[in-house]
């Protein structure tokens, strides 16, 4: 009888345990489900030669500024995903971005690491509107800070009207932790694939190293037929 006592407690245990794990706020769906439900993207399969290069944390009034006049040189269109704080140290910046065909998209307000729901929908709200103030366009994309998400965020991200975008798992520059140029670069061009997104970054912190790697990534990714898109076009493409 005390087997029994013991096995049913045991059933229970793991019975609860799978329902609290799979109903949780913080419990993840996976990949899958949110690609085909159409609310995160990571990349996408093709075999055009195409890639999204986007960035992070910024503007930054020295180094966003110079990889601007980059982008402008080598006629590439990229994706920035802005922190509404620093956007409104830089409005001028951002205007240029928008000016100079970029795409505009939300990476939060304040940068926090750990954030609830109804944190994060005030500050999808704030970054939101100042984009807005400064250009007239109101973004459609969205970072979490860190790549760090939750169903429940995610629930609260979709009701915005945003669609959540990721990066390529091989396409992590990590140029934040600054690397060396050569990291960089070994990194982008030897993980390129069509429909990738690369993730580098535009501010929070010195930047030079990623100035630096996009000298030489970009050409080299041109001289082998790709074209750089922005994340809207990336999605477009995706649908033909």
């Amino acid at each position: 009888m005390k087997k029994i006592h013991l096995f049913l407690l045991s059933l229970c245990i793991v019975v609860i345990s799978f329902f609290y794990v799979n109903d949780s706020p913080s419990a993840d769906k996976g990949r899958k489900y949110y690609e085909e439900a159409g609310h995160i993207l990571w990349d996408i399969k093709t075999e055009e030669k195409i890639i999204a290069i986007t960035f992070d944390d910024g503007p930054h009034r020295k180094y966003t500024t110079e990889i601007l006049d980059l982008l402008a040189q080598f006629e590439v269109k990229a994706t920035f995903f802005i922190v509404g704080e620093n956007a409104e140290k830089n409005p001028e910046i951002v205007l240029r971005m928008y000016d100079d065909g970029h795409e505009l998209a939300n990476h939060t307000y304040t940068h926090p690491f750990k954030v609830t729901v109804p944190q994060l929908v005030k500050e999808l709200k704030q970054t939101n509107d100042t984009i807005f103030s400064i250009t007239g366009y109101s973004p459609v994309l969205f970072r979490p800070v860190e790549g760090q998400y939750t169903d429940a965020m995610i629930d609260a991200i979709v009701k915005e009207k945003l669609k959540v975008v990721m990066w390529s798992w091989h396409q992590d520059t990590q140029d934040w932790k600054n690397p060396g140029v050569k990291k960089i670069v070994n990194t982008v061009l030897k993980g390129t694939k069509p429909g990738n997104v690369v993730l580098f970054h535009d501010g929070g912190g010195n930047r030079a190293q990623t100035v630096k790697a996009l000298e030489e990534i970009i050409p080299e990714l041109q001289k082998q037929g790709y074209k750089f898109v922005t994340i809207s076009e990336l999605i477009e493409m995706q649908k033909r």
